[in-house]
Formats: structure tokens, sequence, C-alpha cells
């Protein structure tokens, strides 16, 4: 769907469509709004008491003498209680109404925004590293945190309040009208061209509101980036050009939100004129009516005081249409992220795959990324059960590519990859990924406990099995020798360890797993030599009875490979027999 497609109808259709589980608690948000109106109606009855029937000689109103005893219906030290002890009982429930309101909105609001938070995430993590490579995080993240609670802002803080202002103005213009027609209609006067002013902003500012929010997105990226960097940055000094860049980019933020806050002002500036205009003209014909007889001061007051909450209502409006469209704006980016489609998915029928033999073949597979440069190029071939394919090539040659396509992260262009003699793009997605262990260059750990981190791959594994785990990637010693075991948090990224450390734990989370293929993407070109000495031990024993594809840019480490894979420029593969061949064909 284009940007162009998501008008407010269509925004507010798909909100409504997430918040339909908490439609009976935005009912009740709805009902506490509507009680307010009758409070606000009794707001200036005390005082028109006061004025004409304690201070003049009018009588009560007729609907307060129906629940008054006839013996006190005339005295007007019983009228000045009245007024007081039905101030205070209407202040105490207007704001008793509002705290409840305000509690309700909260948990509503909050429980919808969880909601709607965990609906992006799962997406995002199910769409394809095509679209996280050309989108990156940052602006992924900004939309989960800060345009999922948009959600909660348009419902009950937009839509609900909307509505209640409507009833509010609605129940306000009758009783202005059973008290004075002709002032009711003076006060109305300026509604049309309002609400003209709200829809002619509406208009021109989403737009505006979307790039503020794609440049508050662009900040939280460079932060990000910086933050991911920060050995880099220090090492090579560029703490203060780092900052430099934040800065300017933070300063065009602050700018674009400046004019759009003069644009609200402007905007909210014209409807309190036009709001003034109204009570200026119900107030001069007021007092002509007072002069002439045709109305009380009393009356006047409290047509004065309606017109107020009157006009109240259509202040809240206009507020809400500023802040609204900043709302829509975040809600359109959230649904735009919803409607990213994964470019890889599961087909009709996927087939589910408990146990793989763990035979790959490649058929005259060809890939790109985005259409442009050929990475793989018809490349074919063959890996029986349990056999050790090292892959090799000149840096970018499409190595990683490779081993990404047979786990699916993305799809080829062209050809088919088979497992067992099925496509793999038969099989059910996850059932497919289960079937391989990963062992990257940079092994990835989460700031948890090593034990969770082993038993990443096999949620629920009991302690034994982890540290049997362990013992097979030579990482129980050291775990052990750790002041908390195994209960060691590893900090971010496992920066509390050493990259051999961290590298053994990601083997024994493969050895955990224990699934039928085995992925190492150079496991061993960021240790020192003695350290790959105990990690090629580890492997060498993780290796046994599976498929292996190991990536290695040194060819002495696939010295124990059955089969070699060349990717060579242009993307085909050249396979060789052994490595003494390779070495004596690049000789």
């Amino acid at each position: 769907m284009t940007p162009e497609h998501y008008s407010d109808t269509t925004v507010f259709r798909r909100i409504l469509q997430e918040a339909r589980p908490y439609w009976s608690h935005l009912g009740g948000i709805f009902l506490l709004g509507l009680l307010a109106a009758p409070l606000a109606l009794l707001l200036p009855v005390p005082l028109k008491i006061a004025v004409d029937s304690v201070i003049g000689s009018d009588p009560l109103p007729g609907f307060i003498t129906f629940f008054l005893p006839e013996s006190i219906a005339h005295s007007q030290a019983t009228f000045l209680i009245l007024a007081v002890a039905l101030q205070i009982l209407v202040v105490l429930f207007i704001h008793l109404n509002s705290a409840v309101t305000y509690v309700f909105q909260t948990y509503t609001g909050e429980r919808m925004t969880l909601t709607f938070r965990e609906r992006l995430f799962r997406h995002l993590q199910r769409l394809s590293f095509m679209f996280h490579d050309k989108r990156g995080t940052a602006d992924s993240i900004y939309r989960i945190q800060y345009d999922a609670p948009s959600i909660q802002y348009i419902t009950i803080y937009s839509v609900i309040p909307l509505v209640s202002s409507i009833a509010m103005l609605v129940a306000m213009i009758v009783v202005t009208a059973s008290i004075n027609l002709q002032l009711a209609f003076i006060a109305l006067g300026v509604c049309p061209v309002l609400f003209l002013m709200a829809r002619i902003y509406n208009s021109r500012m989403r737009d505006k509101y979307i790039d503020v929010k794609e440049m508050e997105s662009g900040v939280l990226n460079i932060v990000q980036e910086v933050m991911a960097g920060v050995r880099l940055v220090k090492a090579f000094g560029r703490e203060e050009k780092e900052r430099n860049r934040f800065v300017d980019h933070s300063d065009k933020t602050v700018r674009a939100r400046v004019k759009l806050s003069f644009a609200e002002g402007m905007f909210g500036l014209l409807i309190n004129l036009g709001m003034a205009l109204g009570t200026a003209a119900v107030l001069f014909i007021g007092i002509r009516n007072v002069q002439t007889g045709n109305l009380t001061i009393g009356e006047l007051l409290m047509v004065l005081t309606y017109l107020a909450q009157l006009y109240a209502p259509l202040e809240s409006i206009s507020d809400q249409v500023a802040k609204l469209q900043d709302s829509l704006a975040s809600a359109q980016r959230a649904f735009e992220l919803l409607d990213e489609i994964p470019d890889v998915q599961n087909k009709p029928g996927a087939m589910g795959l408990k146990q793989s033999k763990g035979e790959v073949r490649m058929r005259d597979v060809s890939f790109s990324y985005n259409g442009q440069t050929q990475v793989l190029d018809k490349a074919s071939f063959l890996a029986p059960s349990g056999t050790r394919v090292g892959i090799f090539g000149r840096t970018g040659a499409g190595k990683t590519t490779l081993v990404s396509l047979l786990t699916r992260f993305y799809d080829p262009d062209a050809g088919q990859i088979l497992l067992d003699g099925e496509d793999i793009r038969n099989y059910k997605i996850a059932d497919l990924r289960n079937q391989f262990s990963i062992v990257l260059q940079e092994p990835v750990l989460f700031s948890t406990s090593i034990e969770e981190n082993i038993a990443y791959g096999r949620p629920g594994a009991g302690r034994e099995d982890i540290e049997k785990a362990a013992n097979s990637a030579n990482a129980h010693e050291f775990i052990s020798a750790l002041p908390e075991g195994y209960d060691t948090l590893v900090g971010e990224r496992g920066m509390s360890l050493s990259g051999g450390e961290r590298q053994r734990i990601a083997l024994a989370r493969a050895f955990l797993k224990d699934a039928p293929i085995l992925i190492l993407d150079e496991p061993t070109s960021s240790v020192d030599i003695q350290t790959e000495a105990g990690i090629m031990a580890a492997i060498e024993l993780l290796m046994q009875d599976r498929t292996t594809f190991l990536i290695a840019h040194r060819l002495s480490t696939l010295e124990n490979c059955d089969l070699l894979l060349e990717i060579q420029s242009g993307g085909s593969i050249e396979i060789k027999s052994s490595v003494s061949t390779s070495i004596e064909g690049e000789s």
C-alpha cells in the first residue's frame, strides 16, 4: 500500500480493527465520558441559585423544588446552603469521574499499545534479511517504540474525547436553546468556520508530521551506529565528529518540530479567536436582553457558563486535530511496517520436517541483491549426507550468501536448493531452520546468563545437557571458574567475555541443538592461534556425522573437508576435490 492510500478514514478503520479486543474497555471509557456531560450541566446551577434565588427573589428551578419539602421551599437561608452543598457535590463528582476515567484510560491504553507493539515486533522478525539490509534497525525500533502508542492516542485520547465532546456540544446546545434560542444560534454561528479550518489544517499537515518522524528516526539511527561501533569511534578519535553529526541531524529535527508547533499555535489562535467572537456576540446580545427584561442576570450567567462549556468541546476538538495528525502519522508508519510483505514465506500446504538426513543439492542457483550485482550465477553442487563442504573465495564473493540461501534467509532468483531431494521452499520455514546449527565469525550472545545463551537453540534443556555441550565445546572449564558459573551474565553482546570464550559458548550452543546440518562461518578468524587450536578440536568433534559447511579464508582450515567449493568472480562455483588440488591451482 502506497502512502497516498493511507487516508484518515483508512487509518481510523485499521486502528479500530486493532483495538477490537478492547472494545468493552473503550465502551466503559466512553460511558464515563458521557457521564461528564450531565455533571457539567449541573456546574452553573449553584451560581444561578445564589444570584437569582438568594441575592434576588426568583423561585428555585422547578427540577430542584420537586425534591424539596414544601416547608423549606421558600427559605433563602436554605437556598444558600443548598447552593453551597450542590457546588461541593457537583465538583466532587466531576473530579471523581475524572480520576476513575484517568486510571481506566491508562490501563486500557497501555494494554492496547503492548498488544500492538507485540504484533509489530512479531511481524518484524518475519521480514527477510533483504528488508533489514535495506531499512536498517533504527527505523524499525522507532516504529515499534514511538509510533505504536498512536493506537491509544487515537482511540482513547482522540476518538473517544471527540465523540464525548460532540455529545457534550449537543447537550449544551439543547440547554442553551431552552434558555434563549437567539443566543444559541449566535453561539453556533462560528462552528462551521471552525470545522472548515480544521479540515484545511488536516489536509496540509500530515506529510509534515511524517517528515519529522523520519528525521527523528534518523537521529536514533546515528545513536545506534555510534553506540554499536563505540570502540572504533574511540580508536580513531572521532567522538567530536560523531557528536557534530548527531547535533546537526537533531537540530534539523528541532527546527522542523518548531515549525510544526508554530502551525499548531496559529491554528489554535484562529480557533480561539473565533470562539472569542462568538462569546462577545452572545455577551452583547445577552446584556441587551437583560436590559429589556427578556433575560434575568442569573439566566445570562448560566448562558455564558454553558457557552464556555459549549466552546470547551470545540476547543478540545481543535486541540485534538493538531495532536491527531501527529498520531495519525505515527499510525501510518506503523501500518506501513505491518504491510511489508516478507520475501520469504511458507508456501500454502508446506511440509513439516522433523529430522533431515542432511543431503544438500544446489541446482543452477542464481541470486542478486535487489536485482543488481549478481552474487551467484547458476551455482550447482551436491553434498551427500555427512559431507564436509569447505567454501572459500575472495572477500565479498558470496560465501556467506550461499549458506544464507540454504537456511532461506533469502530465496534464490532462479534455480533450486534441495534438502533430502525436496525443494527447501516446500518445507515449513521453522522446521527447515531447525535442521541447521550455525556458528558465526562474530558469535552472537544475548545479555543474559551463559546457561540461557547455550540453551538458546534448545529452550528448556536441563543443566546436565548444557554442561555436557559446554564440555564438548571445551568451554566448561572456563565457565566453572567464573564466580557465578553458568549463571554469569555475559553483558551486552557478550562483551564481558573474550572472543575465544564467546566462540566456545556459540559452539556449545551448536552441540546442544544437535542439528543434522552445521554451518561454520569463519569460526576461528577472530581468535589467536592457541585459542584456534582448542576451537578447531571442538569443531572436529562437532562435525562428526553431520553435513557441514565450513567457510574459511585459509585453505589450511579446510584440509579435512571432503568437498571444496570456490566462489569465483561473477558468482559461479568451481568444485575442487581436495585442498592440495586447489593450492596447486593457485600456484
